[in-house]
């Protein structure tokens, strides 16, 4: 049974991309299929994975408005098991499409796009922007459940309010089954008081609903991006790898 994980803060630089990839390949390097879908204009997923999206003809924009089969965009990656579903600016422009074209419920395009996918992977991420528009309220309707970055910085607490009143509204609205995956802790130094306090607040706002793992300050994070791979595969023994490991670890056991 597929499971579909959307990524999602409307924060910006809290390591959501860095999420998607790695978790992905992480869960792949467990032998699970899994397709990452790149929801994002800036195409950061598909970048951070080796590809240069700006030469691509047809994406994620394409297939869910009907103008290319889905099945025909996914792409192969380094890591055998994990594929993408790539993105570029294209996607930018898909709220003035939809004006255009009158649609009057345009937030489902995304999880029919998806439901003819189902039944090929184990897993389906989905990378989200920086927003609260059309894009991730897409995504959130065609997840079954969202895994919430959050960056160990100043002003976290209020982008987790809003992620948070965004997944209530679509919950009221469109998702009823919509559930969090978990809140990840993102960039988190021990040493800075700050970092400890941020922790302990999400723990303990959000017990139940916390990863156990923390995603560390890491360079061989950025590094691993740079170089288009996953860190779980550019450095497996790096602290952030065996971080991605973990958090791959409690996502399949909650899944049993």
């Amino acid at each position: 049974m597929t499971r579909i994980i959307s990524v999602a803060n409307q924060k910006g630089g809290v390591g959501k991309t860095s999420t998607a990839i790695n978790l992905g390949s992480a869960l792949a390097h467990f032998g699970k299929r899994v397709l990452l879908v790149d929801f994002d204009p800036q195409g950061n997923s598909g970048r951070g994975l080796g590809i240069d999206v700006t030469t691509l003809t047809q994406t994620v924009y394409d297939a869910i408005t009907g103008s290319c089969d889905i099945n025909s965009i996914i792409l192969p990656t380094r890591d055998p098991k994990l594929w993408l579903i790539p993105s570029n600016l294209k996607l930018a422009s898909l709220d003035s499409h939809m004006q255009s074209l009158g649609e009057k419920n345009p937030f489902f395009i995304l999880k029919t796009a998806l439901t003819t996918l189902k039944e090929k992977y184990d897993f389906i991420i989905i990378d989200c922007p920086p927003s609260l528009g059309l894009l991730n309220i897409n995504a959130l309707v065609a997840s079954e459940s969202v895994i919430i970055p959050v960056q160990c910085e100043y002003f976290a607490m209020e982008a987790v309010a809003a992620i948070l009143s965004s997944i209530t509204k679509v919950q009221n609205d469109y998702n009823p089954a919509l559930k969090i995956e978990g809140f990840l802790l993102t960039m988190y130094d021990p040493r800075t008081s700050l970092g400890t306090e941020i922790a302990q607040q999400v723990r303990g706002l959000f017990k139940e609903n916390t990863f156990v793992t923390t995603i560390p300050r890491n360079i061989s994070i950025p590094e691993a991006s740079a170089r288009g791979q996953a860190v779980t595969s550019f450095r497996p023994t790096a602290q952030g790898s065996l971080a991605y490991f973990a958090l791959a670890r409690e996502v399949m056991d909650h899944a049993q």
